[in-house]
């Protein structure tokens, strides 16, 4: 049974840092699938932070987080990381990691194309 288990997360002040994990077990073949990061804040839809390639040479962001949050991928770990830089309050919420073998790192705007989901954690940003 394929798990993608979250870890990291937690309260900052604005312009604090966070580092979101991601480890996957379950005979996922993590070096098969694009990774993405998506963020849900209270009574709005979910929408795509971050996604990288198979390889990790290929990465891609929201242009809310670009220049502050980092998605990276270690394949030998089976675990995906976002590193935040920078917070704002407006970076409240669950986030979630995603993974799947059709998708690339483009489609992390969409969560139709995801197949594997971790369980979400939170991420409160105080002013």
């Amino acid at each position: 049974q394929v798990q993608m288990v979250q870890s990291g997360g937690g309260s900052v002040q604005a312009g604090g840092s966070l580092r979101l994990s991601c480890a996957a077990s379950g005979g996922i073949t993590f070096d098969g699938m694009a990774l993405a990061w998506f963020r849900q804040a209270p009574g709005k839809q979910r929408e795509g932070v971050a996604g990288i390639s198979l390889g990790g040479s290929v990465t891609k962001y929201a242009r809310s987080v670009e220049g502050r949050f980092t998605i990276s991928r270690d394949n030998a770990k089976e675990t995906m990381y976002l590193h935040m830089n920078s917070l704002k309050p407006e970076d409240t919420g669950t986030y979630y990691c995603a993974a799947s073998r059709g998708a690339w790192a483009d489609d992390y705007r969409d969560p139709s194309k995801w197949t594997y989901w971790g369980e979400g954690t939170q991420v409160t940003v105080s002013p």
